[in-house]
């Protein structure tokens, strides 16, 4: 029951870090959104708690701070957002606990959750901007899921393993542990 406690702290935690950073990368002119910040918490709450909680938090995650704070609008963003999301911390956790306990297993979980989140963001924008009409095309997909989120990317790949191996080493990793 204890860890059950933990793993439901950890997962509050990370959908309240959700909600809460946008506000803060909003405040850097330009490359603010581009940072996607409602992904890290998402991504560490896989890693940290297992893919059940990093789905919940992924799939929550978006879609309540729409409703709260109007952003990212609804249709189809944060419903897109949504799948993506919940892509990532179903592939953090699965995969950080299914590789070989060696450190590049962090950046392999990582990196592959997050190619899978964009194919599925992809997959949800075709759906639902064609559901009203809209093309979505090759390019769009590209500089959406790609181009335009390279500062995103990087952070991701810079901070979350850094937070990772750092909750490791003091043995807070929840993923993986029997009750």
């Amino acid at each position: 029951m204890k860890l059950q406690v933990r793993k439901l702290t950890y997962a509050a935690l990370s959908l309240a870090l959700a909600l809460v950073l946008p506000f803060l990368t909003g405040q850097i002119p330009a490359i603010g959104a581009m940072l996607s910040p409602m992904h890290i918490p998402v991504l560490l709450c896989g890693f940290l708690c297992g893919w059940q909680w990093g789905f919940g938090v992924g799939l929550v995650a978006p879609i309540l701070r729409s409703l709260l704070f109007g952003m990212p609008k609804l249709y189809p963003n944060a419903l897109a957002m949504m799948f993506e999301l919940a892509v990532y911390g179903v592939s953090t956790g699965f995969l950080y606990r299914l590789l070989p306990k060696k450190p590049w297993r962090i950046y392999l979980s990582l990196i592959l959750a997050m190619l899978l989140g964009r194919i599925m963001w992809g997959c949800a924008q075709y759906v639902l901007l064609n559901a009203q009409g809209t093309r979505f095309t090759l390019q769009m997909f590209l500089a959406g899921a790609f181009i335009n989120a390279v500062p995103g990317i990087i952070l991701h790949l810079l901070l979350v393993p850094a937070v990772v191996y750092a909750m490791e080493k003091a043995g807070y990793i929840l993923n993986g542990r029997k009750e």
